[in-house]
This record gives structure tokens, sequence and C-alpha cells, in this order.
């Protein structure tokens, strides 16, 4: 496995299918801040909490230029479902193939009950608009996460 990415590194790329048909890259955040934050689930009450943070601090974050994106190993169609239930105003990545989520880092071992499996570690990175990380949560907490995240970019 690759180093973890840190401060500093250059933002690996992507291209990936996003909810409501289309995809995504990290060109199209170009000269732009971008909040990517990588989430376990759809519809799950973590994943859920976490997303209705940053939908509803949307506003705050685009009046400093700064764009947010989850992205999950879900299908597009698991996407849609959940952008539509919880009136999420930012766009979501299907990462089935795990290309992003290896890229990140974020693909690791988990442990539940003693059970090992793989699984996303909820990460958020904050890309500066030169494309490179600005900084990194790791094993993100979900509460007042979404307004540490938004206190870092405006300082960006």
């Amino acid at each position: 496995m690759p180093d973890p990415l840190k401060t500093g590194d250059a933002a690996p790329d992507f291209k990936l299918p996003r909810d409501g048909a289309g995809s995504l890259s990290l060109a199209d955040f170009k000269d732009k801040k971008l909040v990517l934050y990588f989430y376990p689930k759809d519809d799950t009450s973590g994943c859920t909490a976490e997303a209705i943070a940053f939908n509803g601090l949307a506003g705050e974050f685009a009046a400093i230029g700064a764009a947010i994106v989850g992205a999950s190993p879900d299908p597009v169609k698991a996407h849609d479902k959940f952008r539509k239930k919880y009136e999420l105003t930012f766009p979501l990545l299907a990462d089935e193939s795990k290309q992003i989520l290896e890229a990140y880092g974020v693909w690791v071992e988990k442990s539940m009950y003693g059970r090992k499996y793989m699984g996303v570690e909820r990460t958020t990175f904050l890309i500066g608009a030169d494309g490179r990380i600005a900084q990194v949560w790791r094993k993100v907490k979900v509460p007042g996460h979404a307004e540490e995240v938004l206190a870092a970019a405006r300082k960006l």
C-alpha cells in the first residue's frame, strides 16, 4: 500500500460516474477549493448525518469558492435515491471499482466484532485551488466535522 496522502501532496486525479448521470473529474474543480469526503454507505445513520451537515453549510462553502463532493463505493442508483431523499445539493461519486478509494488510501481493513473486512475509512480531504491537499481528516467523527472543514477552507 502506498504511503498515506498528506498535506502538500498532489491530489490523485479521478474521473468517476456521479448521481444524476455524467461523471466528474478532479480537473472539473481546477482553480476551486474542493472538499472531497469519503463515506462508507448511502442512507446509514452516520453517513446521512455527515451528508446533511455538509449540505446545511453548502451555501457557506460556495461563498468562499469551495465545492463539496461525496464519494463511496455505492452505485449511481443508490446515490440518486440518497441525494433525492435528503435533498442534497452537491454531487456524489460512485466508485464501485474502488479506484479512487484506493488512490486516496481510504479503502482499508476494518474490524467489527472480531471480524475483519475491507471498507471505507470515513475521511475528508480539503484540496486547494492548486490541486494540492491542504488538509486531511482521517477516521472522522461526524458531529462538528463539517464546521471544522469549513473553518479550514476559509483560511485557505
